[in-house]
């Protein structure tokens, strides 16, 4: 079976820790995954020392061949104005040799992201991700509310996938809740059943 692919962009890390809690997720069925990051793109709000440190503790560069050969897909941006970040868009608008094979077709996928405000546009954001993901034909998997946390979190969590409330500073960057790392655990484990289930029905 072909790993799932944890695939995000973070600018402060709050991202990559929803990314790293996926991971886990679906290491726990006994499913191969890989994380990774997209490219950076030169953006006049990003300062070189706030690159610098993202740099310093991301994932690898993710390849057009590693999106093409996983079995699933998580797929997690910062919430920027209600939609994607830019990198994250960039890397999707690079993909359409997959979408003409239709190389993603029936695969799994899902959708977190991270934003600094309770209503910073979370939920339309995730929306936004799901939407290029739906064109590739690739099958969206949300979180149930069978997960107690979706009732129970006053920090980040929807049914759309995934989310973490960042009330950070550069200097002190806040950590997951642990609603927020429980719902990460089920959203992986969920996207590798999936995977798993479709992986032996072919």
């Amino acid at each position: 079976m072909h790993p799932v692919l944890v695939l995000y962009y973070s600018r402060h890390g709050s991202t990559k820790r929803l990314a790293d809690a996926i991971a886990q997720g679906i290491s726990s069925q006994d499913v191969p995954v890989i994380v990774r990051t997209v490219k950076s793109i030169n953006d006049v709000s990003e300062t070189n020392a706030q690159v610098r440190n993202d740099a310093s503790s991301a994932a690898p560069e993710v390849t057009l061949q590693e999106l093409e050969q996983c079995s699933a897909l998580a797929l997690g941006s910062p919430t920027r104005f209600g939609n994607m970040a830019a990198p994250v868009k960039h890397f999707l608008d690079s993909t359409s040799s997959q979408w003409l094979k239709g190389a993603l077709i029936d695969k799994p996928a899902c959708v977190f992201t991270s934003s600094s405000s309770m209503h910073g546009g979370q939920e339309s954001t995730l929306l936004s991700m799901m939407v290029p993901l739906i064109h590739h034909g690739m099958v969206i998997c949300g979180l149930p509310y069978s997960e107690p946390e979706l009732h129970n979190t006053t920090m980040g969590g929807s049914p759309y996938g995934v989310t973490h409330v960042a009330h950070h500073s550069l200097s002190a960057p806040e950590q997951l809740s642990s609603d927020e790392k429980a719902l990460c655990f089920a959203q992986g484990k969920r996207l590798a059943t999936f995977a798993k289930k479709l992986a032996s029905n072919v």
